[in-house]
């Protein structure tokens, strides 16, 4: 493993501290592993809030800032921050507003949000939470996983707050964005943990696996390596399928690297599968190639898709500034 790196086991808040140097106008960093907008927003506005293991960058705390998260709890390295981390920020954000609690379907995360609202509530602390599971799996019995369609639920969460919507009317709108989002993941080499260097699965030579999670978790379909336009068809199918869509339908399109896809490869992923997609009569209206949420080296990407309306796209384009997410 070749990494430029200290101390294995200061990674997370070496790298905190590079993000509040790299950006001090928009964010600090709090009580180790707090990351706040440096300008809090209004106290008579919702607050969003969110939860993640490091690891995954620019995720999940390159998106606090003005109109998105206004507080990020970390983790370590592929780990979910605890519940008395995640009670500490909902104290901070307190508010007759109220919190919307953004989390990604992952046992820890889920049961650190679950144990932290137990505490909130019994402090009369007001949260809504909205659990995002867009990933699409090889069995439709299974739930999905969070993956990187939280982007999507706290830009719309976060513009929605910023207009002055009520907490019932965060929740609503982000609900819908969740409900109308589907991702599927394709891994084509396997990612290595930054603290240890050992791989997070394996993968065989010529291979690829859809339906791969978001770490390589497993539990996908081993196939061997395909073409972008025939990846991107394979992987558009299932989204059509998973959203249901039809002629006409508008979405926005998110084409996110792994880690260590290039730039290149995923601007001629997003050409394939916008093709693809108006063969099918949808029109992409809306739509980025990049990386959002990134698992170190691994290589591939994910398929994010989410089913527009008048009301979502207005949201989408409303003013953010963030460390790695801008609209103007």
């Amino acid at each position: 493993m070749k990494k430029f790196i200290n101390d294995p086991e200061a990674l997370t808040s070496e790298m905190l501290e590079g993000l509040a140097l790299a950006y001090p106008e928009k964010i600090k960093i709090e009580s180790e592993k707090l990351v706040c907008r440096v300008k809090p927003k209004a106290e008579d506005k919702v607050a969003v809030l969110t939860l993640g293991g490091s690891g995954h960058e620019p995720a999940l705390q390159g998106w606090t800032g003005e109109g998105m998260v206004d507080l990020s709890v970390v983790g370590d390295v592929f780990a979910a921050p605890g519940p008395p981390k995640v009670f500490e920020a909902m104290k901070m954000l307190k508010r007759d507003a109220g919190i919307l609690l953004v989390t990604l379907n992952h046992a820890g995360d889920v049961m650190s949000a679950e144990m932290a609202k137990q505490m909130a509530e019994a402090e009369g602390i007001l949260v809504k939470e909205v659990l995002t599971n867009e990933e699409i799996r090889p069995n439709p019995d299974e739930e999905g996983r969070g993956l990187g369609g939280c982007f999507i639920v706290y830009k719309i969460a976060g513009a929605a707050s910023e207009k002055g919507m009520n907490l019932d009317e965060v929740y609503r709108v982000a609900s819908k964005a969740n409900e109308n989002m589907a991702a599927i993941a394709v891994l084509s080499e396997i990612a290595t943990h930054p603290s240890t260097g050992g791989d997070c699965g394996d993968m065989g030579k010529g291979e690829m696996e859809i339906c791969a999670g978001q770490h390589g978790e497993g539990g996908g379909v081993r196939m061997p390596m395909m073409t972008s336009s025939e990846t991107a068809a394979l992987l558009g199918e299932k989204v059509i399928a998973a959203l249901e869509l039809r002629e006409g339908d508008e979405i926005l399109l998110v084409i996110n690297g792994s880690g260590k896809t290039t730039l290149m490869e995923q601007l001629i992923t997003f050409r394939d599968a916008s093709k693809f997609f108006a063969s099918r009569g949808i029109q992409v209206v809306r739509g980025e190639a990049g990386e959002f949420l990134t698992v170190q080296e691994a290589g591939g990407y994910q398929m994010i898709a989410c089913k527009f309306d008048a009301e979502l796209r207005e949201l989408w384009d409303a003013p953010c500034d963030t460390p790695y997410y801008r609209v103007r």
